[in-house]
Formats: structure tokens, sequence, C-alpha cells
């Protein structure tokens, strides 16, 4: 098999390290991430700049690898469409943090494996869902679950996006993997004001969770129960149930 490795924690990221030292186990690893921390871009793309790469030799085991000072979906165009690289799954992660439910509108991790979903090349968004930022990463757990499931697609008829979340617990505790549904997860943004040297005020987010809305087959239940949250994303976003209404009150 052959991956192209990406990530939005940037290419320093131990994350990313861990999962570039397992996929090599299994194939051809190309990597081209960002040169710095990209989180919660989204599928931002850079169009008024120019966007440099530079190749790197810090990774052993691997084809190539290369950083950009681009976003993570900036990187996955990049190396498919410019560089032309031919590969059989875009892996994006491993991310330091959950991207469930509603995560998946602001993550670059998410983002980066849209990308390769639409360039028609199956994609998987991996992340550890860690509970703080102080939260010691058990990575390793993370990148072997995505062996057991890379093993389990090789024959199986799946393409798109995988959205792939995975407790922060060791591997002999992963109660299994479930098929599961995104999740509705709601945040109040707090910022706070500060004032700069020049004493001109800047603003400082940050987004605290307050609510859930969880069933026995959403993501985030999944992960709280010790088990490996898979949730399929697709790129059409059309809202099926209000299709026909809208359609009735323009299209006659």
């Amino acid at each position: 098999m052959r991956f192209l490795v990406t990530n939005d924690d940037g290419i320093y990221a131990e994350g990313i390290r861990v999962l570039i030292e397992t996929l090599a186990r299994l194939g051809d690893v190309y990597v081209v991430a960002p040169n710095q921390e990209r989180s919660g871009v989204g599928h931002g793309i850079t169009v008024n700049r120019p966007l440099r790469i530079e190749r790197v030799s810090f990774f052993s085991g691997i084809k190539e690898a290369y950083m950009m000072d681009g976003t993570p979906a900036d990187c996955v165009k990049l190396a498919i469409e410019a560089m032309e690289l031919e590969v059989d799954f875009v892996i994006s992660g491993i991310n330091n943090g959950a991207n469930l439910g509603t995560d998946v509108f602001y993550s670059g991790t998410v983002a980066a494996a849209f990308e390769g979903a639409l360039q028609n090349i199956p994609s998987i968004a991996l992340s550890l869902c860690k509970k703080s930022a102080v939260d010691q990463g058990l990575y390793q757990t993370a990148a072997e679950c995505l062996v057991q499931i890379l093993t389990k697609l090789k024959n199986a008829a799946v393409t798109g996006l995988l959205n792939v979340n995975v407790p922060n617990i060791p591997m002999e505790q992963v109660k299994g993997v479930r098929a599961t549904k995104l999740g509705v997860g709601r945040y109040k943004n707090l910022f706070e004001k500060r004032l700069d040297p020049r004493g001109k005020p800047y603003y400082w987010m940050k987004g605290i969770q307050f609510e859930l809305e969880n069933t026995d087959e959403d993501d985030y239940r999944a992960v709280q129960q010790g088990f490996v949250s898979i949730t399929p994303l697709k790129i059409d976003m059309t809202n099926y149930e209000q299709f026909q209404t809208v359609r009735s009150i323009f299209n006659e």
C-alpha cells in the first residue's frame, strides 16, 4: 500500500511521527505536512500568496517527506495535484485531541482527509481523544487501531472519508470498533480581551463544551465507553429532508 500522510498539528508533532513509523511497516509512506500547527483552520486553502515547500530528512524508512507553509488541505492538494503522488490512502493525524461531532467542521485534520476524498482517494482522519492539553497521549494505541482498521478495509468497498476517534487508553483496554454517527456538541466561546504592549486590544478565544445531544450510535458515546469510533462522512452536505420542501416553494 502507498500512503500520503499529513496532519494539522505540524510536521514536528508526536502524533504524526508515531503514525509514520507505524505505516512504514505496511507500505510506502509519503509525507506532506504543515511546517507549524494549523489546528482549527477547517478546509481553508491558500490563494493569496505562494506556497513554499521544503524536503526534510528526519523520518526514517519512508519514501519522501516535505513540510510546507500552508494549511492541511493545501498539503493534500499540492501532493496530489502538483507533485502528482499516486497513493492508495490519505491518512491525516494522529491528531492531538478528539474530532467528534460538530468538531469536524473546524478540524484541519478532518479537512485534509476530506481533500483526499475530493481527489477520489480513500481517506482517514485519525484522532486521539485526550481529555486535556496536559494529558499524556497514548498515540501508539491510535496507530495500532488504525492498522486493524486498514487490515479489515483491505478488501472492502469503502470509499470517501472515515473519521476515526480513539480513546486515550492502553490498547488492551480498547473494547473494539464501533460504526457511529456524528454526535452534536455545542460550545460556548469565551473571548478574553487583552491589550498588547502598544495598548491596542486583541481577543483570545477559548471554547467550552456545554451541551451534548447523543444517542447510543453517536461517536461521543462510543469513545466514552472505551470503543474506537469510526464515522463515514460524505462530501454532499445537501439537507435532503428539506430539499423537497425548498423545491416545492421555488421550482414551481
